[in-house]
């Protein structure tokens, strides 16, 4: 991304001060942003009663606090451009998992908030979508799901092909591997292009004797 333009901007989204920083950099930048994607966070493991409160509020702060504090700040440039996407990365855990509960929260949260923000940006053509990755084989995966507790082998049980998507699955190839990239990459702006479609209808709901004219516009974002 380096070699095509890209220029990084450091935050801490624990640290409002650090967001609004971060903020005023990119929009200094020129307009947009164009896109948003909301993927850093980190995981809180424990027992409910192990985890106090200080430590399940930093695992809200930087999940959910963060991501709506730097959504805010940037979007007035997306209302200004009318046009915008806001994509959260979720987590299955959004629907429960065990020893989790700070960070299943958090990730439940990202998922009301943006089928919200999917309702409620749609009229500037900005569109808000989570989305839910199930496990991959990464250092972070092993390290939050030890090989030889009963709980890993459910987890690998209730996948239909019986493992998870390993790295290694890649071609080591550097040519190949850039070429599986780029159609990745490609799919992934299909993707975008195609959740970012909204559609604008007039319905019209009986109510007694009388009629209510009624617009409905955007779609739910919708995860998986």
């Amino acid at each position: 991304l380096l070699t095509r333009g890209a220029v990084p901007v450091v935050l801490d989204l624990a640290d409002e001060e650090s967001i609004r920083r971060a903020a005023q950099s990119i929009r200094e930048l020129g307009p947009g942003p164009h896109l948003l994607v909301h993927n850093a966070g980190y995981g809180q493991q424990g027992a409910l009663e192990e985890v106090d409160d200080d430590a399940a509020t930093r695992q809200l702060r930087a999940n959910v606090l963060g991501p709506i504090s730097l959504t805010r700040a940037l979007l007035p440039g997306m209302r200004a451009a009318h046009s915008g996407r806001v994509v959260a990365i979720s987590s299955r855990a959004a629907l429960g998992k065990e020893l989790r509960s700070s960070y299943a929260a958090s990730k439940a949260a990202l998922h009301g908030l943006m089928k919200t923000w999917a309702l409620e940006l749609a009229r500037d053509g900005i569109t808000a979508n989570a989305v839910a990755p199930g496990s991959i084989e990464t250092p972070l995966w092993h390290a939050a799901n030890p090989s030889q507790d009963p709980r890993t082998q459910k987890i690998l049980e209730s996948i239909p092909v019986g493992r998870i998507v390993g790295v290694g699955e890649y071609p080591a190839d550097g040519a190949r591997l850039a070429e599986v990239r780029a159609a990745l990459a490609e799919r992934v702006r299909e993707t975008l292009d195609e959740v970012s479609e909204f559609s604008e209808r007039d319905t019209v709901e009986k109510t007694g004797e009388r009629e209510i004219g009624r617009r409905r516009v955007g779609k739910e974002c919708r995860s998986r």
